[in-house]
């Protein structure tokens, strides 16, 4: 080997060598992320959300409709809404289509979910050539430092909290207690809320002082395992945009005003530019 091509090599070993084992696990979890965002599945494809009124719902190709699709039939079907309940009729039959679920409603290239918001019934659309997707161009970060991978003590004092989401709605969400660290010799207090019955995370919705300046302005998400011996892992190289950040078609939740942090994290994904 040449002179030069010692030197070539030892700096791609030294380059290596510098990569810690955490630096790598955030990478990974770094791609993983974009992977879910890139799916045909994922937020990128959501390209439309509309609204439903009582009774009948006509969805399909043709401007005529109450939802135009950018495929499909020009007549597709109809959504009915009665009492709660949301009917589908399609291709000669009709079924019932369970809200917030994976029920969901191919047409065309398109397909269609129903959500369900306070007393308000949705139909969420997702075409995988959005444009959204064609157009993503990766989430910026913040320089991964291991100092953001707090160790926090928890403290339990469940009650329920409410958490207002971007449509104006609040819903009281079950908090289980509150996480307690240090940062820059300040104590600080975050108080995640558990999404489902029995769920195996903590989810902390947040906003800092980067918020609106380097990070998205309505805030951003972390989770967390559950307390172990009365300690939680705050990770904040994993604290992320919401789906807001990506579509105009989500319904995110906000911070709640416990969890405004008067410090800067420096830590996770920046705001995503269009």
């Amino acid at each position: 080997m040449s002179a030069r091509g010692l030197i070539i090599a030892l700096a791609g070993f030294g380059a290596m060598a510098a990569v810690s084992p955490y630096q790598t696990e955030i990478a990974e979890w770094r791609r993983a992320r974009e992977t879910r965002l890139k799916a045909e599945d994922g937020w990128l494809t959501v390209a439309g959300l509309f609204w439903l009124h009582e009774g009948a719902n006509r969805f399909g190709a043709d401007a005529s409709n109450d939802i135009v699709l950018p495929d499909g039939p020009g007549k597709a079907g109809v959504f009915e809404l009665n009492g709660g309940k949301v009917k589908a009729t399609a291709n000669g039959s009709t079924r019932e289509v369970a809200s917030d679920s994976a029920d969901v409603l191919a047409v065309g290239r398109v397909k269609l979910f129903v959500i369900h918001r306070g007393d308000r019934f949705g139909i969420r659309m997702k075409d995988p050539d959005s444009k959204a997707r064609r157009e993503f161009h990766g989430i910026p970060y913040f320089p991964v430092e291991e100092r953001w991978r707090i160790a926090a003590r928890f403290v339990r004092e469940p009650r329920k909290i409410p958490i207002l989401n971007v449509l104006g709605q609040t819903e009281m969400s079950e908090c289980p207690g509150y996480a307690v660290f240090q940062l820059n010799g300040k104590e600080y207090r975050l108080y995640p809320i558990l999404e489902e019955p029995g769920a195996k995370e903590l989810f902390y919705i947040f906003r800092d002082l980067t918020t609106g300046k380097e990070t998205y302005p309505a805030g951003r998400f972390l989770y967390s395992d559950l307390p172990k011996d009365g300690r939680v892992t705050l990770d904040f190289n994993k604290a992320y945009n919401p789906p807001c950040a990506f579509t105009d078609f989500a319904t995110c939740p906000l911070p709640p005003k416990e969890n405004r942090l008067a410090a800067r994290i420096e830590a996770g994904e920046k705001t995503y530019g269009h």
